[in-house]
């Protein structure tokens, strides 16, 4: 991975760059079919523009990035293609683990882990472990995950709480709902980046997007790296953030 860039003499530093930034990663399917391969390397190329972007992230002093790689309802999809993108995820924890500890980035996952096998539940732990101390970038990857059923989870861990007698309801706020998420410890994302030029979320960090920005680039997952990833924060600095309050 690239370094930083350092900063310009004499060129006055733009606005900061977005806190948070996540990705909902979408093409690798059409990519292939579009060039006559197997659906199998479009999500291998997927891999390879997830690390362009952790890259570009850095770059641009980006200090959260979430990439959606593997949704709950992707388990739905042909055996074949899930057995593909589980090894496939596996291979990726192994093979970039050493880099991301040397760029300084920490690695967490969020989702329902209970549906991967042995094998990539340990490749994941793994990768958590080696990677904890970095500081650089927070990289989150949501693995089966699906926003619903987190905020169905954590719903339900309150009513539990509740029962118990160990939350008063009258006592329950925001900020108390959103430490039960997936993303407990999480900025809210500023920025949601959906790739191939589809204009919807998915599914995806439905409580956390509240008040985030979206834009939807055309090109395709696979072709996705660092001018895409900048052009998106431009258009973002140049937004004009409100969080529902008028102004004027």
């Amino acid at each position: 991975m690239s370094e930083a860039a350092a900063p310009v003499a004499g060129v006055a530093p733009g606005p900061p760059p977005p806190r948070h930034v996540a990705v909902i990663m979408d093409g690798n399917r059409r990519w292939a079919e579009a060039r006559g391969l197997p659906v199998a390397l479009g999500h291998r190329a997927g891999a390879d523009a997830a690390r362009r972007t952790i890259e570009a992230a850095i770059r641009h002093g980006v200090g959260w990035l979430t990439l959606f790689a593997f949704s709950s309802e992707n388990w739905a999809r042909p055996k074949e293609e899930v057995q593909e993108l589980t090894a496939l995820l596996r291979h990726y924890l192994k093979a970039e683990v050493s880099q991301l500890v040397k760029e300084g980035v920490r690695l967490r996952v969020i989702g329902d882990r209970g549906r991967f096998g042995r094998d990539t539940l340990a490749a994941i732990e793994a990768a958590e472990r080696d990677t904890a101390p970095g500081t650089r970038l927070n990289l989150t990857m949501a693995l089966s995950y699906g926003a619903r059923a987190e905020i169905l989870a954590a719903a339900r861990a309150i009513a539990e709480a509740a029962r118990d007698g160990t939350l008063d309801p009258a006592a329950l706020d925001e900020a108390a709902f959103s430490g039960r998420l997936y993303t407990a410890g999480m900025p809210d994302p500023d920025l949601i980046i959906r790739t191939s030029g589809e204009q919807r979320i998915s599914n995806f960090l439905l409580w956390q997007a509240a008040y985030a920005e979206f834009a939807f680039p055309r090109v395709l997952w696979p072709d996705f790296g660092g001018e895409a990833f900048a052009a998106a924060l431009a258009d973002y600095a140049a937004r004009d953030r409100r969080y529902g309050a008028r102004r004027g």
